[in-house]
């Protein structure tokens, strides 16, 4: 990342984005927590992209450089966290899982920053307390660091449906498939249907907020039925693709 701003303070507050809408790549001294109410999220860093829907947020340490995307109309949530208050003991940035509690807790302490009263102090120990039991769930898309990695994973992002194997792939690419496999494990620590799913999910929630019907977002994404893509969306997202987006509405 170039160009990178620097602001001592993580703010607290919510502000709305439109789907589209950028904030450049920029840093904090202080850890933040970043959730969209609605809408989806995406945060990139030089490690590559994390993505969330409404029932996650993303945990951004101190000193990382990101910048966020917003798709669909994006109602956005920070909460800043001084460098020495890591609840979560993690120095990477990491998807959680939002529980209802704890969703409402951060609508609630972002809802008025300037309010400094023992009951909103109150309230952020809970939203800490909430946020260590969290579960960490696996939302990101990795950046290819070695260039032969790079062409095949190009080539899935422009077509998420592209149904060719990781062997025709690396023969698109000049690439075999053994070294292929060999580089998603050593530079992802995953296999290429799984690192294809993660890809074609990102893809999908995209297209979801955009409101694309979910039959077609299926279709688009890869899947060979609109129940098989309701499946694998349901198990990574805890609810249905037709209940996350009427979510957005």
């Amino acid at each position: 990342m170039s160009n990178i701003r620097h602001t001592p303070q993580a703010p607290t507050r919510a502000r709305a984005l439109a789907a589209g809408e950028r904030i450049d790549a920029h840093r904090h001294d202080d850890h933040q927590i970043v959730y969209a109410g609605s809408g989806v999220l995406a945060v990139t860093t030089d490690a590559g992209t994390w993505f969330a829907p409404g029932t996650r947020a993303l945990w951004v340490p101190a000193g990382t450089a990101h910048a966020h995307r917003a798709y669909g109309h994006l109602d956005l949530h920070l909460v800043g966290l001084p460098a020495d208050d890591n609840p979560l003991g993690l120095d990477a940035p990491t998807a959680l899982a939002v529980s209802p509690l704890l969703r409402e807790l951060i609508r609630a302490y972002t809802r008025s920053p300037e309010d400094t009263s023992p009951e909103r102090a109150r309230l952020l120990a809970v939203l800490r307390d909430q946020l260590r039991v969290s579960p960490q769930q696996p939302m990101r898309l990795p950046t290819a660091a070695d260039p032969r990695l790079a062409a095949v994973c190009a080539l899935v992002h422009a077509d998420p449906a592209d149904q060719r194997t990781l062997a025709a792939l690396g023969t698109a690419t000049g690439t075999g498939e053994r070294t292929l496999s060999r580089l998603f494990r050593r530079e992802f620590g995953m296999t290429f249907p799984q690192w294809r799913t993660q890809c074609r999910l990102y893809h999908a929630l995209r297209l979801l907020a955009d409101g694309t019907p979910v039959t077609t977002v299926a279709h688009r994404c890869g899947w060979s039925s609109a129940s098989a893509f309701i499946d694998v969306f349901r198990r990574a997202f805890g609810c249905t693709p037709g209940t996350h987006q009427r979510a957005q509405g």
